[in-house]
């Protein structure tokens, strides 16, 4: 199977659309993978393909001060870039499902949203706003975003590092994207967690924390969360293999759309 990954602008925001050659102009499922934290929409082009080859349509959008978007160096206090850049993020999802709903690409609404580290960060604030996402795939992020701004403060702290004392009154916006404070969002959509024990940056166990919260109740039935044992921050290539075939599962399931929303 032939891929065909064009590089394009849509409302200058830079993208690659990666999809199978053959049905680049045809109605697929449509999956938005977010990048993590200083890299860029090409490294995730190993998934992307994954899924391509799966016949879903996968946009992957460079972050604002990241990639082709990277304008200078990243603010000296810490989280200040790093939480413009998902803000940006967030804002532009709207606009990116947009113009290909114009285009009149999206197959019945199956629309999919992933991403890995701050891309997962993303993808769950994505998941508190956003009901017409039918599935996601969270890997190595946090539901949990005021807990992480809590650690980097905390962190800061220990090593004498400027932050400002007002700096969650300045990222007060994040409260309104905090999946672990409205986990009932989640209505029963099929999402998947993915976290390695031994991550360095993220923590492992705000994820784990989160899904011992919500599996039990009925809100959460079709979401899973799969540990990593010994990972670190990385995502292997076999749980890539993992992540394409829960959406094409997902993505191709008729009789979930229009439950829980």
């Amino acid at each position: 199977m032939k891929i065909s990954i064009r590089h394009r602008y849509i409302k200058k925001v830079p993208v690659l659309e990666v999809v199978a050659e053959e049905s680049k102009d045809q109605v697929l499922p449509l999956v938005i993978y977010y990048h993590g934290w200083q890299s860029a929409k090409e490294l995730s082009l190993t998934q992307a393909r994954k899924l391509a080859r799966k016949g879903i349509r996968v946009i992957l959008p460079d972050a604002m001060n990241h990639g082709e978007r990277k304008t200078g160096p990243i603010s000296p206090i810490p989280s200040v870039t790093f939480w413009a850049s998902i803000q940006y993020n967030i804002i532009e999802f709207a606009q990116l499902v947009r113009h290909f709903d114009k285009q009149r690409l999206i197959e019945s609404g199956k629309i999919g949203v992933g991403g890995v580290s701050m891309g997962g960060i993303t993808t769950c604030a994505l998941l508190t706003q956003h009901p017409e996402i039918k599935t996601a795939a969270c890997m190595m992020g946090t539901p949990k975003p005021l807990r992480y701004i809590e650690r980097v403060m905390e962190r800061s702290a220990e090593m004498d590092f400027f932050v400002p004392k007002d700096l969650p009154l300045l990222l007060s916006w994040v409260a309104n994207y905090d999946l672990s404070k409205v986990p009932e969002r989640l209505a029963q959509r099929p999402v998947l967690f993915w976290h390695g024990t031994d991550d360095p940056k993220i923590p492992y166990e705000d994820m784990a924390d989160f899904y011992q919260m919500i599996e039990d109740q009925p809100y959460a039935e079709n979401s899973q969360f799969i540990t990593g044992v010994g990972d670190g921050h990385l995502v292997k290539g076999e749980m890539m293999d993992v992540v394409a075939e829960f959406f094409e599962k997902e993505l191709k399931k008729e009789e979930q759309f229009g439950r829980g929303n």
